[in-house]
Protein backbone atom coordinates (compact mmCIF):
# COMPACT_ATOMS: atom_id res chain seq x y z
CA UNK A 1 0.00 0.00 0.00
CA UNK A 2 1.63 3.33 -1.20
CA UNK A 3 0.83 6.41 0.76
CA UNK A 4 -1.19 9.40 -0.78
CA UNK A 5 0.38 11.39 -2.27
CA UNK A 6 0.92 15.20 -1.41
CA UNK A 7 -2.38 17.55 -2.51
CA UNK A 8 -0.98 19.85 -5.30
CA UNK A 9 -1.27 23.41 -3.89
CA UNK A 10 -1.73 26.36 -6.23
CA UNK A 11 -0.98 29.74 -5.26
CA UNK A 12 -3.56 32.83 -5.90
CA UNK A 13 -2.27 36.44 -6.21
CA UNK A 14 -5.52 38.45 -5.73
CA UNK A 15 -4.21 41.66 -7.49
CA UNK A 16 -7.27 43.28 -9.11
CA UNK A 17 -8.09 45.72 -6.40
CA UNK A 18 -8.36 49.35 -7.36
CA UNK A 19 -6.52 50.77 -4.30
CA UNK A 20 -9.12 54.01 -3.44
CA UNK A 21 -7.61 54.37 -0.05
CA UNK A 22 -4.34 54.33 -1.01
CA UNK A 23 -5.29 57.16 -4.18
CA UNK A 24 -8.61 58.34 -4.05
CA UNK A 25 -8.32 60.08 -7.41
CA UNK A 26 -7.18 56.66 -8.79
CA UNK A 27 -3.81 58.28 -10.43
CA UNK A 28 -1.63 55.66 -8.68
CA UNK A 29 -1.77 52.31 -8.40
CA UNK A 30 -0.64 50.74 -5.07
CA UNK A 31 0.67 47.78 -6.28
CA UNK A 32 2.84 49.06 -8.45
CA UNK A 33 4.46 51.59 -5.90
CA UNK A 34 8.44 50.70 -5.15
CA UNK A 35 8.74 49.04 -1.80
CA UNK A 36 11.86 50.03 -0.27
CA UNK A 37 12.53 46.92 1.62
CA UNK A 38 12.62 45.11 -1.73
CA UNK A 39 15.09 47.07 -3.38
CA UNK A 40 12.54 49.39 -4.87
CA UNK A 41 10.59 46.30 -5.93
CA UNK A 42 6.90 47.30 -6.92
CA UNK A 43 4.88 46.21 -4.22
CA UNK A 44 2.86 43.59 -5.98
CA UNK A 45 6.18 41.76 -7.36
CA UNK A 46 7.57 41.45 -4.11
CA UNK A 47 4.07 39.72 -3.22
CA UNK A 48 4.52 37.17 -6.00
CA UNK A 49 8.21 36.15 -5.19
CA UNK A 50 7.43 35.33 -2.31
CA UNK A 51 4.51 32.86 -3.17
CA UNK A 52 6.08 31.62 -6.25
CA UNK A 53 9.06 30.34 -4.41
CA UNK A 54 6.15 28.24 -1.98
CA UNK A 55 4.38 27.19 -4.46
CA UNK A 56 4.68 25.80 -8.36
CA UNK A 57 2.23 27.44 -9.61
CA UNK A 58 0.43 30.60 -9.05
CA UNK A 59 -2.36 32.28 -10.54
CA UNK A 60 -2.39 36.05 -10.51
CA UNK A 61 -6.05 37.86 -10.79
CA UNK A 62 -5.77 41.25 -12.25
CA UNK A 63 -8.57 44.41 -13.35
CA UNK A 64 -9.16 44.62 -17.04
CA UNK A 65 -7.13 48.08 -16.76
CA UNK A 66 -4.57 47.22 -14.53
CA UNK A 67 -1.80 49.93 -15.50
CA UNK A 68 0.49 46.93 -16.04
CA UNK A 69 0.09 44.73 -13.20
CA UNK A 70 -0.44 42.05 -15.65
CA UNK A 71 2.85 42.32 -17.29
CA UNK A 72 4.77 42.88 -14.58
CA UNK A 73 3.25 39.24 -12.98
CA UNK A 74 3.14 37.08 -16.62
CA UNK A 75 7.25 37.93 -16.55
CA UNK A 76 7.39 36.43 -13.17
CA UNK A 77 6.22 33.81 -13.86
CA UNK A 78 2.67 33.67 -12.59
CA UNK A 79 -0.45 32.63 -14.58
CA UNK A 80 -2.60 35.75 -15.26
CA UNK A 81 -6.54 36.04 -15.36
CA UNK A 82 -8.41 39.09 -16.12
CA UNK A 83 -11.23 39.54 -13.94
CA UNK A 84 -13.66 41.54 -15.87
CA UNK A 85 -15.90 42.42 -12.80
CA UNK A 86 -13.44 42.81 -10.15
CA UNK A 87 -15.33 45.73 -9.15
CA UNK A 88 -18.03 43.93 -8.14
CA UNK A 89 -16.24 43.22 -4.59
CA UNK A 90 -12.71 40.21 -3.81
CA UNK A 91 -15.26 37.47 -4.59
CA UNK A 92 -15.43 37.80 -8.34
CA UNK A 93 -11.02 37.75 -8.17
CA UNK A 94 -11.21 35.09 -5.83
CA UNK A 95 -14.06 32.47 -8.24
CA UNK A 96 -12.31 33.81 -11.37
CA UNK A 97 -8.75 32.07 -10.48
CA UNK A 98 -10.49 29.24 -8.78
CA UNK A 99 -11.95 28.49 -12.18
CA UNK A 100 -8.70 28.88 -14.09
CA UNK A 101 -7.02 26.62 -11.69
CA UNK A 102 -9.32 23.71 -12.14
CA UNK A 103 -9.34 20.65 -12.60
CA UNK A 104 -5.49 20.59 -11.66
CA UNK A 105 -5.57 21.77 -7.78
CA UNK A 106 -6.22 19.83 -4.70
CA UNK A 107 -5.84 23.00 -3.02
CA UNK A 108 -5.21 26.87 -2.83
CA UNK A 109 -3.48 29.25 -0.83
CA UNK A 110 -4.94 32.72 -1.26
CA UNK A 111 -2.36 35.39 -1.15
CA UNK A 112 -2.97 39.18 -1.50
CA UNK A 113 -1.16 41.26 -3.72
CA UNK A 114 -0.65 44.22 -1.44
CA UNK A 115 0.74 42.13 1.18
CA UNK A 116 4.29 41.54 0.82
CA UNK A 117 5.64 41.68 3.52
CA UNK A 118 4.59 37.66 4.62
CA UNK A 119 7.87 35.58 5.11
CA UNK A 120 8.51 33.00 3.20
CA UNK A 121 8.71 30.67 6.18
CA UNK A 122 4.75 31.33 6.58
CA UNK A 123 3.57 30.80 3.18
CA UNK A 124 5.91 27.73 3.36
CA UNK A 125 4.01 26.52 6.01
CA UNK A 126 0.43 27.20 5.08
CA UNK A 127 1.33 25.37 1.46
CA UNK A 128 2.56 22.34 3.62
CA UNK A 129 -0.41 22.05 5.94
CA UNK A 130 -2.60 22.21 2.68
CA UNK A 131 -0.31 19.73 1.72
CA UNK A 132 -0.89 17.07 3.93
CA UNK A 133 -4.32 17.66 4.03
CA UNK A 134 -5.57 20.63 6.05
CA UNK A 135 -8.93 21.34 4.81
CA UNK A 136 -9.15 25.15 5.60
CA UNK A 137 -5.38 26.85 7.10
CA UNK A 138 -4.66 30.28 8.57
CA UNK A 139 -1.14 31.93 10.05
CA UNK A 140 -1.91 32.98 13.47
CA UNK A 141 0.26 35.26 15.64
CA UNK A 142 -0.55 36.40 19.48
CA UNK A 143 -3.90 34.63 19.16
CA UNK A 144 -4.82 36.70 16.30
CA UNK A 145 -5.37 35.42 12.75
CA UNK A 146 -3.94 37.17 9.52
CA UNK A 147 -3.41 36.41 6.04
CA UNK A 148 -2.93 34.65 3.67
CA UNK A 149 -5.32 31.89 3.93
CA UNK A 150 -5.70 28.10 2.30
CA UNK A 151 -8.07 26.17 1.49
CA UNK A 152 -8.71 22.39 0.39
CA UNK A 153 -10.64 20.98 -2.23
CA UNK A 154 -13.51 20.57 0.11
CA UNK A 155 -14.50 23.89 0.26
CA UNK A 156 -14.53 23.94 -4.10
CA UNK A 157 -18.23 24.51 -4.25
CA UNK A 158 -18.75 26.42 -1.47
CA UNK A 159 -15.81 28.98 -2.53
CA UNK A 160 -17.00 29.25 -5.88
CA UNK A 161 -20.82 30.10 -4.77
CA UNK A 162 -19.57 33.09 -2.90
CA UNK A 163 -20.08 36.97 -4.26
CA UNK A 164 -19.50 40.58 -3.27
CA UNK A 165 -16.71 41.89 -0.67
CA UNK A 166 -16.98 39.96 2.07
CA UNK A 167 -14.85 36.64 -0.12
CA UNK A 168 -13.83 33.39 2.04
CA UNK A 169 -14.99 35.39 5.58
CA UNK A 170 -17.73 33.02 6.32
CA UNK A 171 -16.01 30.22 5.73
CA UNK A 172 -13.38 30.59 8.06
CA UNK A 173 -15.72 31.81 10.12
CA UNK A 174 -18.17 28.80 10.13
CA UNK A 175 -15.74 25.90 9.33
CA UNK A 176 -12.77 24.49 11.25
CA UNK A 177 -9.44 26.05 10.57
CA UNK A 178 -5.78 24.95 11.18
CA UNK A 179 -4.24 27.42 12.78
CA UNK A 180 -0.38 27.71 11.97
CA UNK A 181 1.66 29.61 14.79
CA UNK A 182 4.08 32.01 13.04
CA UNK A 183 6.47 34.74 14.37
CA UNK A 184 5.30 36.91 11.76
CA UNK A 185 3.97 40.07 11.56
CA UNK A 186 3.71 40.35 8.04
CA UNK A 187 0.46 38.38 7.91
CA UNK A 188 -1.20 41.71 9.44
CA UNK A 189 0.78 44.21 7.43
CA UNK A 190 -1.01 45.34 3.89
CA UNK A 191 -0.53 48.39 1.79
CA UNK A 192 -3.39 50.76 1.73
CA UNK A 193 -2.27 54.50 2.12
CA UNK A 194 0.94 55.97 1.10
CA UNK A 195 2.12 56.03 4.35
CA UNK A 196 1.87 52.32 4.80
CA UNK A 197 5.25 52.51 1.91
Amino acid sequence: MTAPSPARVVGILLAAGRGRRFDPAGLRNKLLQPLPEAGGAPVVAASARKLLAAVPRVIAVVAPEDGGVGALLAALGCEVTVCADADSGMAASLTQALRHALPDADAWLVALGDMPHVAPATLAALAAALAAGAPIVAPVMAGRRGNPVGFGRVHRDALLALSGEQGARRLLQSCPVTEIPVDDAGIFRDIDTPADL
